[in-house]
């Protein structure tokens, strides 16, 4: 909509970026005289948008983005061509507007946020107890959250402070009603006898994953948060996108419901520690990402604003995300240590039977660890040794327990057990 005295303006400015156009009079009365309507690739809309700002055409005007299926024209396509080898201009990326309309659009009501995330929560929590990956998946396809955590960047990125805000308080509401949701399901469930009596959660795959995080877990996090903006500034599906997000939140947040409901506080532990380091990584990495793209706000005064709030919310997220990483690099840490342990207490015990009787095998051995901080201390290895039917078997304990203490460095409570072995 072209506003009175501003007609000669936005047709030079079209003119000048070389655009197609169609002017028509506007005859409702109102302040505006004319209408200009206009094809564009997807590169130029930022650039033309600005020349039409200059022109006149601001936020008190109507402008309005819609995408368009084909436009057959010789001139258009030369104007693609123009936009696609100027690196500067080029490339795939959304206008400033469009993004943020896109961040509102993926916004649901508060009522359908809430209702499809205490839907999804339920359905991970079962999926986590039934131990299937498959269920688990299903629950993250209709999980709502790729649009708080994108909008929280974008606010942030084009000083849009009702937006970041929004953002911020729909994800922290989210994750709460998982939790809760998860906890209430996941204790309906023990109460009931719904599920078997005595069931230990951390005995199945899908909850064990989520007790003990590594550095990994910022993997999946990063990448989430990057793929969120990347399909949000090229149009590539944000329901699988979404789906992505929804793998790095949903199901340990039900895993942090099931260790309330359970009460296993070590599972509340990192199962907590992975959904935080997550939401703080997708943040991160979407901000990170959109400050990269060169969006920034609308008036050039805005942006000094706008780069001291990236900064200082860069930070925050930075040091929250370094304080945590503390835990994860020591469970990683503890994990390599535990692993390289096993390994060399297993290679020992094979090499000392062997060396006892070349018919003594090792059929089993379990490492048990203690302590608070990694790496922890072995304190207890439990042996099964197979050997045959009438073998003498005395001696065996003592000289494990002197090779087993020897690659440990330390004091070790050794239990050998011994089976008779009978091959046909």
């Amino acid at each position: 909509m072209i506003p009175a005295g501003k007609r000669a303006a936005v047709v030079r400015a079209l003119d000048d970026e070389g655009v197609d156009y169609v002017v028509t009079d506007e005859t409702s009365g109102r302040e505006y005289t004319a209408v200009a309507t206009f094809p564009l690739p997807t590169a130029a809309v930022e650039p033309v948008l600005e020349r039409l700002r200059e022109a006149g055409i601001d936020e008190s005007t109507y402008t309005v983005i819609v995408a368009a299926e084909t436009v057959i024209s010789r001139r258009f396509e030369a104007l693609e061509d123009e936009y696609e080898e100027d690196a500067d201009r080029g490339g795939d990326r959304i206008s400033r507007e469009e993004l943020q309309a896109k961040a509102d659009g993926l916004a649901s009501g508060l009522g359908t946020y809430v209702l499809m995330t205490v839907i999804s929560a339920v359905i991970a929590t079962a999926g986590l107890l039934l131990d299937s990956p498959a269920t688990v998946v299903g629950s993250m396809v209709i999980a709502p959250l790729i649009g708080p955590a994108m909008s929280a960047a974008i606010g942030t990125v084009v000083d849009d402070e009702a937006l970041f805000r929004r953002g911020v308080r729909m994800q922290v509401l989210g994750v709460a009603v998982a939790v809760i949701a998860a906890t209430l399901f996941a204790f309906a469930l023990r109460s009931l006898a719904l599920v078997p009596p005595g069931l230990n959660p951390l005995e199945l795959a899908e909850v064990s994953e989520r007790l003990a995080p590594n550095v990994l877990v910022l993997v999946v996090a990063v990448g989430a948060g990057v793929a969120g903006i990347v399909s949000l500034i090229t149009g590539v599906s944000a329901t699988l996108v979404g789906v992505m997000i929804a793998v790095a939140l949903i199901p340990p947040a039900a895993a942090v419901g099931i260790g309330i409901a359970f009460r296993i506080p070590r599972l509340v532990l990192g199962a907590g520690v992975i959904v935080a380091v997550n939401v703080l990584s997708i943040n991160l990495s979407a901000l990170v990402m959109l400050w990269y793209e060169g969006y920034r706000p609308q008036r050039w005064f805005r942006e000094d604003e706008a780069r001291a709030a990236f900064l200082k919310r860069a930070a925050v997220l930075v040091a929250a995300i370094a304080l945590l990483s503390v835990f994860l690099g020591g469970v990683t840490y503890e994990s390599y240590v535990a692993s390289t342990t096993e390994a060399d207490i297993r290679a020992a015990a094979t090499d000392e039977l062997t060396a006892l009787d070349s018919e003594f095998e090792l059929l089993e051995m379990s490492v048990e660890r203690s302590g608070t901080v990694p790496p922890l201390e072995t304190d207890r290895v439990v042996v099964t040794v197979g050997a045959p039917p009438g073998e003498a078997v005395d001696g065996i304990a003592p000289a494990l327990d002197d090779r087993i203490e020897t690659v440990v460095g330390g004091e070790v409570r050794v239990e050998v057990r011994t089976v008779t072995v009978e091959r046909a």
